[in-house]
C-alpha cells in the first residue's frame, strides 16, 4: 500500500492536506480515486489508514480512519558525514535512512571541498526512503557545521565511532566493549582527516577509533558500512 509522510496531527476523522506533489503523486501517477486508502505517518503518531476524502483542483482531501502501527523511534544513533560531493551524499542521505540514523549531520573538515548543498533537496531524499522502508519517522538533515565547532559543544553522554581510516580496533567487539546508548558515526571527506583532526579525535574520551577494514572506502560507502556494523552490534536489528 502506498505511504506517505505528512507531517500533520493524525486523528480519528482528522483532515490531511497533502502537498501538491503528493496530489499529484496520488491522482496522476498512483491513479487513486475518492475512497480509496493508503497509509500516513507523521513522525509522533505511529501509522495510520486514511482515505481520499475529495479530489480537488488543487489537491487531495485525506481523511484518517484508524492507527494500524504504534510509534517506534529509531535508535538513537547519528551519521556525521563530511559535505562531499553531491551524488555521495545523496546517496549516503538515502542508505542512512534505510539503516535507521535518527539524523543526519553535515561537517565540514579541514579537507572538505565547497559543495553546492540544497538541503531541501537532502530532505525530500530522506522523506522518500522513509516512505518506501517502513519507518515511521524521517531523519534530520542539518546545515554543514565546522568539525572543531562540532567537539567544542559535543554532548558527552553520547559516544563518537570515528571511523579512521589509519586503523583502528575491529569494529563490533570494539562497538559491543563500548555498549549501547546514544551515539554517533563520523565519517571523513575525500583524503581523509588531517593529522591533527585525527589526533584530536583518538584523545577525546567518549571516542571509539574503529577500522572498516583493509580498503579505503568511499565516503557514502563508508557511511553504508559503518552504519551496517554499529546495527548489527548494538542496534536494533533484533527487533
Amino acid at each position: 500500500m502506498i505511504r506517505l509522510h505528512i507531517p500533520q496531527p493524525l486523528s480519528p476523522g482528522a483532515a490531511l492536506a497533502p502537498t501538491l506533489d503528493q496530489s499529484r503523486y496520488l491522482t496522476q501517477v498512483m491513479r487513486l480515486k475518492a475512497g480509496d486508502d493508503l497509509l500516513v505517518f507523521n513522525g509522533t503518531d505511529g501509522e495510520w489508514r486514511v482515505s481520499i476524502a475529495e479530489v480537488l483542483k488543487k489537491g487531495v482531501v485525506l481523511k484518517a480512519e484508524e492507527p494500524v502501527r504504534d510509534q517506534i523511534n529509531p535508535p538513537d544513533v547519528h551519521l556525521l558525514i563530511a559535505t562531499v560531493k553531491k551524488a555521495a551524499l545523496e546517496f549516503a542521505v538515502e542508505k542512512a535512512t534505510e539503516l535507521g540514523a535518527a539524523r543526519i549531520r553535515l561537517v565540514n573538515t579541514a579537507r572538505t571541498q565547497p559543495q553546492h548543498l540544497r538541503l531541501d533537496r537532502l530532505d525530500a531524499i530522506a522523506e522518500e526512503s522513509a516512505e518506501q522502508t517502513g519507518r515511521l519517522d524521517v531523519p534530520l538533515v542539518d546545515e554543514p557545521v565546522k568539525l572543531d565547532a562540532l567537539l567544542d559543544g559535543w554532548d558527552v553522554s553520547r559516544r563518537l565511532m570515528f571511523c579512521d581510516e589509519t586503523g583502528g580496533a575491529p569494529a563490533i567487539p570494539a562497538l559491543q566493549a563500548a555498549g549501547a546508548g546514544p551515539w554517533a558515526i563520523l565519517i571523513g571527506p575525500e583524503g581523509g582527516f588531517t593529522p591533527e583532526e585525527a589526533e584530536r579525535l583518538r584523545a577525546l574520551p567518549f571516542t571509539t577509533a574503529v577500522s572498516l577494514g583493509p580498503r579505503i572506502l568511499r565516503a557514502d560507502t563508508a557511511a553504508t558500512t559503518a552504519l551496517t556494523l554499529w546495527q548489527a552490534a548494538i542496534g536494533d536489528w533484533d527487533r
